[in-house]
Protein backbone atom coordinates (compact mmCIF):
# COMPACT_ATOMS: atom_id res chain seq x y z
CA UNK A 1 0.00 0.00 0.00
CA UNK A 2 1.07 3.56 -1.40
CA UNK A 3 2.39 5.43 2.06
CA UNK A 4 2.69 2.70 4.97
CA UNK A 5 4.10 3.80 7.53
CA UNK A 6 6.70 0.68 8.71
CA UNK A 7 8.42 2.55 11.67
CA UNK A 8 6.81 0.14 14.76
CA UNK A 9 7.34 -2.82 12.55
CA UNK A 10 11.49 -1.73 11.41
CA UNK A 11 11.84 -1.55 15.25
CA UNK A 12 10.55 -4.61 16.61
CA UNK A 13 12.41 -6.86 19.24
CA UNK A 14 13.14 -10.32 18.01
CA UNK A 15 10.84 -12.89 20.19
CA UNK A 16 11.81 -14.62 22.50
CA UNK A 17 12.79 -18.89 22.53
CA UNK A 18 9.44 -20.64 24.08
CA UNK A 19 10.00 -23.10 26.53
CA UNK A 20 10.48 -26.74 25.48
CA UNK A 21 7.47 -29.02 27.27
CA UNK A 22 10.15 -30.54 29.45
CA UNK A 23 10.89 -26.49 30.71
CA UNK A 24 7.40 -25.69 31.28
CA UNK A 25 6.39 -29.25 32.85
CA UNK A 26 9.77 -28.34 35.40
CA UNK A 27 7.75 -24.55 36.10
CA UNK A 28 4.16 -25.34 35.83
CA UNK A 29 3.13 -24.69 39.47
CA UNK A 30 5.42 -21.95 39.90
CA UNK A 31 4.18 -20.76 36.90
CA UNK A 32 0.32 -20.81 37.97
CA UNK A 33 0.87 -20.33 42.01
CA UNK A 34 3.25 -16.83 40.51
CA UNK A 35 0.40 -16.02 37.86
CA UNK A 36 -2.45 -16.34 41.00
CA UNK A 37 -0.48 -14.29 43.61
CA UNK A 38 1.07 -11.98 41.26
CA UNK A 39 -2.59 -10.91 40.28
CA UNK A 40 -3.94 -10.44 43.55
CA UNK A 41 -1.20 -7.99 44.59
CA UNK A 42 -1.60 -6.06 41.26
CA UNK A 43 -5.04 -5.71 43.14
CA UNK A 44 -8.63 -6.54 41.65
CA UNK A 45 -11.26 -4.49 42.78
CA UNK A 46 -12.46 -2.49 40.21
CA UNK A 47 -16.29 -3.59 38.34
CA UNK A 48 -14.70 -3.82 35.19
CA UNK A 49 -13.76 -5.64 31.97
CA UNK A 50 -9.98 -6.52 32.55
CA UNK A 51 -11.14 -7.17 36.46
CA UNK A 52 -13.57 -9.82 35.37
CA UNK A 53 -10.93 -11.87 33.01
CA UNK A 54 -8.94 -11.64 35.32
CA UNK A 55 -11.71 -12.91 38.34
CA UNK A 56 -13.15 -15.67 35.70
CA UNK A 57 -9.80 -17.08 34.76
CA UNK A 58 -8.83 -17.02 38.65
CA UNK A 59 -11.42 -18.94 39.41
CA UNK A 60 -10.77 -21.59 36.72
CA UNK A 61 -7.42 -22.07 37.07
CA UNK A 62 -7.97 -22.67 40.74
CA UNK A 63 -10.52 -25.16 40.09
CA UNK A 64 -8.09 -26.64 37.52
CA UNK A 65 -5.67 -27.05 40.52
CA UNK A 66 -8.11 -28.65 42.24
CA UNK A 67 -8.10 -26.15 44.89
CA UNK A 68 -10.77 -23.13 45.87
CA UNK A 69 -10.43 -19.87 44.58
CA UNK A 70 -8.19 -17.38 45.67
CA UNK A 71 -9.24 -14.95 48.20
CA UNK A 72 -8.99 -12.24 45.70
CA UNK A 73 -11.40 -14.09 43.60
CA UNK A 74 -13.83 -14.81 46.75
CA UNK A 75 -13.67 -11.38 48.05
CA UNK A 76 -14.12 -9.39 44.90
CA UNK A 77 -17.98 -8.93 45.77
CA UNK A 78 -17.74 -7.85 49.26
CA UNK A 79 -17.32 -4.23 48.62
CA UNK A 80 -19.90 -3.90 46.08
CA UNK A 81 -22.83 -5.57 48.11
CA UNK A 82 -22.32 -2.80 50.41
CA UNK A 83 -22.48 -0.14 47.47
CA UNK A 84 -23.96 -1.65 44.17
CA UNK A 85 -21.55 -0.67 41.35
CA UNK A 86 -21.70 1.39 38.74
CA UNK A 87 -22.91 -0.51 35.01
CA UNK A 88 -23.52 1.61 32.55
CA UNK A 89 -21.36 -0.10 29.33
CA UNK A 90 -21.31 -3.52 28.34
CA UNK A 91 -17.70 -3.70 29.76
CA UNK A 92 -19.00 -3.29 33.39
CA UNK A 93 -20.85 -7.20 32.50
CA UNK A 94 -17.71 -8.86 32.90
CA UNK A 95 -17.54 -9.42 36.56
CA UNK A 96 -20.62 -10.88 36.54
CA UNK A 97 -19.41 -13.93 35.03
CA UNK A 98 -17.52 -15.13 37.98
CA UNK A 99 -20.29 -14.15 40.35
CA UNK A 100 -22.44 -16.77 38.55
CA UNK A 101 -19.43 -19.52 39.32
CA UNK A 102 -19.59 -18.42 43.01
CA UNK A 103 -23.10 -17.95 43.38
CA UNK A 104 -23.10 -21.90 41.83
CA UNK A 105 -20.96 -23.24 44.41
CA UNK A 106 -22.14 -20.97 47.26
CA UNK A 107 -25.72 -19.67 46.83
CA UNK A 108 -26.57 -16.51 48.45
CA UNK A 109 -29.66 -13.87 48.27
CA UNK A 110 -27.26 -11.12 48.69
CA UNK A 111 -25.11 -11.86 45.28
CA UNK A 112 -28.13 -12.40 43.44
CA UNK A 113 -28.83 -8.94 43.54
CA UNK A 114 -25.16 -7.63 41.69
CA UNK A 115 -26.53 -10.61 39.33
CA UNK A 116 -29.84 -8.80 38.60
CA UNK A 117 -28.31 -5.23 38.55
CA UNK A 118 -26.28 -6.88 35.51
CA UNK A 119 -29.57 -8.74 33.53
CA UNK A 120 -31.45 -5.00 34.03
CA UNK A 121 -28.41 -3.18 32.10
CA UNK A 122 -28.54 -5.95 29.63
CA UNK A 123 -32.32 -5.94 29.19
CA UNK A 124 -33.01 -2.19 29.08
CA UNK A 125 -30.38 -0.11 29.64
CA UNK A 126 -30.81 2.98 26.94
CA UNK A 127 -27.06 2.37 26.27
CA UNK A 128 -27.28 -1.15 25.27
CA UNK A 129 -27.94 -0.56 21.73
CA UNK A 130 -28.51 -3.60 19.30
CA UNK A 131 -27.28 -3.69 15.60
CA UNK A 132 -29.80 -4.35 12.89
CA UNK A 133 -28.79 -7.67 13.31
CA UNK A 134 -29.42 -7.50 17.03
CA UNK A 135 -25.95 -7.97 17.55
CA UNK A 136 -24.83 -5.99 21.25
CA UNK A 137 -22.91 -3.10 20.29
CA UNK A 138 -19.75 -1.69 21.86
CA UNK A 139 -20.70 1.77 21.34
CA UNK A 140 -23.46 3.14 19.08
CA UNK A 141 -22.96 2.00 15.94
CA UNK A 142 -20.05 -0.28 16.39
CA UNK A 143 -20.01 -3.98 17.38
CA UNK A 144 -16.69 -5.12 18.79
CA UNK A 145 -15.27 -8.68 18.95
CA UNK A 146 -14.97 -7.91 22.53
CA UNK A 147 -18.76 -8.28 23.41
CA UNK A 148 -19.12 -11.86 23.11
CA UNK A 149 -16.69 -12.39 26.12
CA UNK A 150 -17.42 -9.83 28.28
CA UNK A 151 -21.45 -10.15 28.13
CA UNK A 152 -21.45 -13.89 26.53
CA UNK A 153 -19.64 -15.39 29.06
CA UNK A 154 -21.74 -13.84 31.64
CA UNK A 155 -25.18 -14.81 29.73
CA UNK A 156 -24.08 -18.02 29.30
CA UNK A 157 -23.49 -18.81 32.70
CA UNK A 158 -26.58 -16.87 34.45
CA UNK A 159 -29.17 -19.24 32.89
CA UNK A 160 -28.00 -21.86 34.69
CA UNK A 161 -27.60 -20.01 38.28
CA UNK A 162 -31.08 -18.67 37.79
CA UNK A 163 -32.69 -21.77 36.19
CA UNK A 164 -33.42 -19.65 32.89
CA UNK A 165 -32.31 -21.30 29.81
CA UNK A 166 -33.34 -18.58 28.01
CA UNK A 167 -30.14 -16.39 28.88
CA UNK A 168 -27.87 -19.23 27.84
CA UNK A 169 -29.73 -19.26 24.64
CA UNK A 170 -29.08 -15.26 24.22
CA UNK A 171 -25.56 -16.01 24.89
CA UNK A 172 -25.80 -18.27 22.06
CA UNK A 173 -27.89 -15.61 19.65
CA UNK A 174 -25.22 -12.94 20.43
CA UNK A 175 -22.34 -14.89 19.70
CA UNK A 176 -23.71 -15.89 16.18
CA UNK A 177 -24.83 -12.39 15.28
CA UNK A 178 -21.57 -11.47 16.23
CA UNK A 179 -19.86 -13.50 14.05
CA UNK A 180 -22.23 -12.94 11.14
CA UNK A 181 -20.57 -9.16 10.78
CA UNK A 182 -17.00 -9.61 12.22
CA UNK A 183 -15.89 -12.99 11.05
CA UNK A 184 -14.43 -12.53 7.65
CA UNK A 185 -16.23 -14.61 5.02
CA UNK A 186 -13.13 -16.22 2.88
CA UNK A 187 -10.02 -16.32 5.36
CA UNK A 188 -12.39 -16.61 8.51
CA UNK A 189 -10.46 -14.65 10.86
CA UNK A 190 -12.35 -11.88 12.89
CA UNK A 191 -12.26 -8.39 12.93
CA UNK A 192 -12.18 -6.62 15.63
CA UNK A 193 -15.37 -3.99 14.83
CA UNK A 194 -17.31 -2.20 12.74
CA UNK A 195 -17.32 1.37 11.95
CA UNK A 196 -20.86 2.91 11.41
CA UNK A 197 -21.77 -0.64 10.05
CA UNK A 198 -18.86 -0.92 8.00
CA UNK A 199 -16.32 -3.81 8.81
CA UNK A 200 -12.73 -2.66 9.47
CA UNK A 201 -10.72 -5.26 8.09
CA UNK A 202 -8.23 -5.80 10.66
CA UNK A 203 -7.31 -9.04 12.32
CA UNK A 204 -6.74 -8.04 16.13
CA UNK A 205 -5.13 -11.27 17.74
CA UNK A 206 -7.06 -9.80 21.09
CA UNK A 207 -10.55 -10.25 18.74
CA UNK A 208 -9.92 -13.68 17.56
CA UNK A 209 -9.09 -14.28 21.45
CA UNK A 210 -12.12 -13.21 22.88
CA UNK A 211 -14.17 -14.78 20.17
CA UNK A 212 -12.26 -18.26 20.18
CA UNK A 213 -12.77 -18.65 24.46
CA UNK A 214 -16.60 -17.60 24.53
CA UNK A 215 -17.09 -19.53 21.26
CA UNK A 216 -15.23 -22.69 22.97
CA UNK A 217 -17.48 -22.46 26.11
CA UNK A 218 -20.55 -22.23 24.28
CA UNK A 219 -19.79 -25.07 22.14
CA UNK A 220 -18.98 -26.92 25.63
CA UNK A 221 -22.40 -26.09 26.80
CA UNK A 222 -24.67 -26.10 23.67
CA UNK A 223 -22.95 -28.68 21.14
CA UNK A 224 -24.26 -26.09 18.67
CA UNK A 225 -23.35 -27.23 15.02
CA UNK A 226 -23.01 -23.29 13.86
CA UNK A 227 -20.88 -22.49 16.63
CA UNK A 228 -19.24 -25.84 16.16
CA UNK A 229 -18.42 -24.57 12.23
CA UNK A 230 -17.45 -21.22 12.67
CA UNK A 231 -15.28 -21.98 15.70
CA UNK A 232 -13.08 -24.71 13.87
CA UNK A 233 -13.05 -22.43 10.68
CA UNK A 234 -11.32 -19.87 12.82
CA UNK A 235 -8.88 -21.86 14.51
CA UNK A 236 -7.94 -23.63 11.47
CA UNK A 237 -7.20 -20.46 10.13
CA UNK A 238 -5.10 -18.71 13.22
CA UNK A 239 -3.12 -21.95 13.72
CA UNK A 240 -1.97 -21.69 9.65
CA UNK A 241 -0.68 -18.13 10.85
CA UNK A 242 0.89 -19.14 14.10
CA UNK A 243 4.68 -18.61 13.99
CA UNK A 244 7.26 -21.38 15.15
CA UNK A 245 8.32 -19.95 18.58
CA UNK A 246 4.16 -19.92 19.03
CA UNK A 247 2.73 -15.72 18.95
CA UNK A 248 0.91 -13.81 16.93
CA UNK A 249 2.06 -10.72 15.65
CA UNK A 250 -0.75 -7.93 17.37
CA UNK A 251 -2.74 -8.48 13.75
CA UNK A 252 -2.63 -11.97 13.29
CA UNK A 253 -2.57 -11.69 9.50
CA UNK A 254 0.74 -9.92 10.48
CA UNK A 255 0.64 -6.66 7.60
CA UNK A 256 3.86 -5.15 7.09
CA UNK A 257 2.81 -2.04 9.38
CA UNK A 258 2.81 -4.72 12.19
CA UNK A 259 5.28 -7.28 11.13
CA UNK A 260 6.98 -8.92 14.33
CA UNK A 261 5.03 -6.81 17.05
CA UNK A 262 4.09 -9.53 19.13
CA UNK A 263 1.22 -9.56 21.91
CA UNK A 264 0.97 -12.32 24.03
CA UNK A 265 -2.33 -11.98 25.88
CA UNK A 266 -4.08 -12.91 22.02
CA UNK A 267 -1.55 -15.91 21.75
CA UNK A 268 -2.90 -16.95 25.64
CA UNK A 269 -6.13 -16.72 24.81
CA UNK A 270 -5.91 -18.16 21.44
CA UNK A 271 -3.86 -21.28 22.91
CA UNK A 272 -6.73 -22.05 25.59
CA UNK A 273 -9.37 -21.98 23.07
CA UNK A 274 -7.04 -23.98 20.57
CA UNK A 275 -6.92 -26.69 23.29
CA UNK A 276 -10.19 -27.10 24.71
CA UNK A 277 -11.53 -27.25 21.40
CA UNK A 278 -9.40 -30.01 20.45
CA UNK A 279 -9.98 -32.02 23.27
CA UNK A 280 -13.97 -31.28 22.73
CA UNK A 281 -14.30 -32.48 19.53
CA UNK A 282 -11.47 -35.00 19.69
CA UNK A 283 -10.52 -36.44 16.88
CA UNK A 284 -14.23 -38.42 15.94
CA UNK A 285 -15.01 -34.95 14.83
CA UNK A 286 -11.92 -33.43 13.55
CA UNK A 287 -10.30 -35.95 12.10
CA UNK A 288 -6.97 -36.85 12.78
CA UNK A 289 -4.81 -34.53 10.67
CA UNK A 290 -7.23 -31.37 12.10
CA UNK A 291 -7.30 -32.56 15.95
CA UNK A 292 -3.41 -32.46 15.75
CA UNK A 293 -3.06 -29.43 14.15
CA UNK A 294 -5.37 -27.44 16.70
CA UNK A 295 -3.98 -29.05 19.48
CA UNK A 296 -0.51 -28.67 18.69
CA UNK A 297 -1.26 -24.78 17.90
CA UNK A 298 -2.06 -24.57 21.51
CA UNK A 299 0.71 -26.25 22.77
CA UNK A 300 2.89 -23.51 20.69
CA UNK A 301 0.89 -20.95 22.23
CA UNK A 302 1.30 -21.76 25.51
CA UNK A 303 4.77 -22.54 25.84
CA UNK A 304 5.40 -19.44 23.72
CA UNK A 305 3.31 -17.12 25.86
CA UNK A 306 4.87 -18.42 28.79
CA UNK A 307 8.29 -17.56 27.89
CA UNK A 308 7.10 -14.01 28.86
CA UNK A 309 6.19 -14.78 32.35
CA UNK A 310 8.36 -12.53 34.59
CA UNK A 311 7.72 -12.56 38.39
CA UNK A 312 4.44 -13.63 38.06
CA UNK A 313 3.27 -11.37 35.33
CA UNK A 314 2.53 -11.60 31.23
CA UNK A 315 4.92 -9.15 29.59
CA UNK A 316 4.46 -7.77 25.85
CA UNK A 317 0.39 -6.99 26.53
CA UNK A 318 -1.59 -4.34 24.79
CA UNK A 319 -3.34 -1.71 26.38
CA UNK A 320 -6.73 -1.23 26.14
CA UNK A 321 -7.33 -1.02 22.79
CA UNK A 322 -9.97 1.16 20.86
CA UNK A 323 -11.45 -0.32 17.21
CA UNK A 324 -8.65 1.03 14.71
CA UNK A 325 -9.29 2.42 11.30
CA UNK A 326 -5.89 1.03 9.66
CA UNK A 327 -3.41 -1.84 10.80
CA UNK A 328 -0.80 1.32 11.50
CA UNK A 329 -2.87 2.11 14.38
CA UNK A 330 -2.59 -1.19 16.73
CA UNK A 331 1.46 -0.69 16.04
CA UNK A 332 1.28 2.19 18.31
CA UNK A 333 -0.55 0.52 21.31
CA UNK A 334 1.29 0.41 24.53
CA UNK A 335 3.11 -2.88 26.39
CA UNK A 336 5.13 -1.07 28.88
CA UNK A 337 3.12 -2.27 31.80
CA UNK A 338 1.58 -5.29 33.25
CA UNK A 339 -2.02 -5.16 32.31
CA UNK A 340 -4.85 -7.57 34.18
CA UNK A 341 -6.40 -9.09 30.78
CA UNK A 342 -2.74 -9.97 30.01
CA UNK A 343 -2.81 -11.98 33.96
CA UNK A 344 -6.12 -13.20 32.94
CA UNK A 345 -5.99 -14.58 29.65
CA UNK A 346 -2.22 -15.81 30.74
CA UNK A 347 -4.29 -18.06 33.38
CA UNK A 348 -6.84 -19.20 31.66
CA UNK A 349 -3.82 -20.65 28.92
CA UNK A 350 -2.68 -22.29 32.12
CA UNK A 351 -5.76 -23.85 33.04
CA UNK A 352 -6.46 -25.10 29.73
CA UNK A 353 -3.33 -27.03 29.63
CA UNK A 354 -4.26 -28.54 32.90
CA UNK A 355 -7.69 -29.22 31.43
CA UNK A 356 -6.67 -30.86 28.43
CA UNK A 357 -3.53 -32.97 29.78
CA UNK A 358 -3.55 -35.77 32.15
CA UNK A 359 -0.19 -36.44 33.30
CA UNK A 360 0.43 -38.90 30.12
CA UNK A 361 3.95 -38.40 28.44
CA UNK A 362 4.50 -36.59 25.00
CA UNK A 363 4.32 -40.11 23.35
CA UNK A 364 1.45 -41.19 24.80
CA UNK A 365 -0.03 -38.13 24.52
CA UNK A 366 0.61 -37.96 20.61
CA UNK A 367 -1.11 -41.68 20.40
CA UNK A 368 -4.32 -40.60 22.08
CA UNK A 369 -4.78 -37.77 20.23
CA UNK A 370 -4.28 -39.60 16.71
Amino acid sequence: MAGEDLSSADLAERPLAPLTRAQFLARQDELEESLLRATGEQGVSRWFWGEGVCLLAGFRLAGARGEAPPAWVSSFEAPYLAAAPVIEHVNNLAPGAVLCELQRDDPRDERLGLIEACLDWYRSAPEATRAPNGALEHWPGGVWADTVYMAGQFLLRVGGVLGRPEYEQEALTQWLAHAELLQHPSNRLLVHGTNGGVRIDCHWGRANAWFALAGADLLAATGDDRVRERLVALLRAVAALQPEHGVWDVLVDSPPEVRGLLETSAAAGLGAALLRTARLLGPEVLGAELHATLFEAGERAVLGTAAYVDSGLLTRVSAGTILQLIPFGYSVIRDDRPQPWGQGLMMEALAAWRETHDGTTPAEERTQRS
